[in-house]
């Protein structure tokens, strides 16, 4: 029986109508595909508490959490990954590639171009559907 892991991730959209993208580095399950930032939730942690902790650990940055977007269930060849993913926007700090190969701004049209990890897929149809 695969195990069950439950994630969160964000969709930091910023002043000029873009949005953060991470590139999964070679070391990543996943790798070479791009992602909403964000990570497991620990054992206890609430959904926004554990994407705020997350989202600074992984980019150095804070973030207000706001209305979720997407509750996703993907089963990859090794585990499922129930996926939660929220808007967000930044309070403080300039995001940093520390864990990913790469980081960019993208507009919603360029979400469109990229290949994204499975789980995301849901969410980037969903942002980009009136685009």
């Amino acid at each position: 029986m695969k195990r069950t892991i439950t994630v969160v991730a964000a969709v930091i959209k910023n002043e000029n109508e873009q949005v953060f993208t991470a590139l999964r580095s070679e070391k990543m399950a996943e790798a070479n595909l791009w992602e909403f930032p964000g990570g497991k939730v620990k054992q206890g942690e609430q959904l926004e508490e554990a994407l705020r902790r997350e989202i600074h650990e992984e980019l150095d940055c804070d973030i207000v959490v706001k209305d979720k977007i997407t509750d996703t269930v993907y089963e990859y060849s090794d585990k499922i990954v129930h996926l939660h993913t929220f808007w967000a926007t930044l309070t403080s700090g300039v995001p940093k590639a520390t864990e990913h190969d790469e980081v960019r701004w993208c507009t919603f049209n360029q979400l469109k171009e990229l290949r994204w990890a499975p789980a995301d897929v849901e969410t980037v149809e969903k942002i980009t559907s009136s685009c």
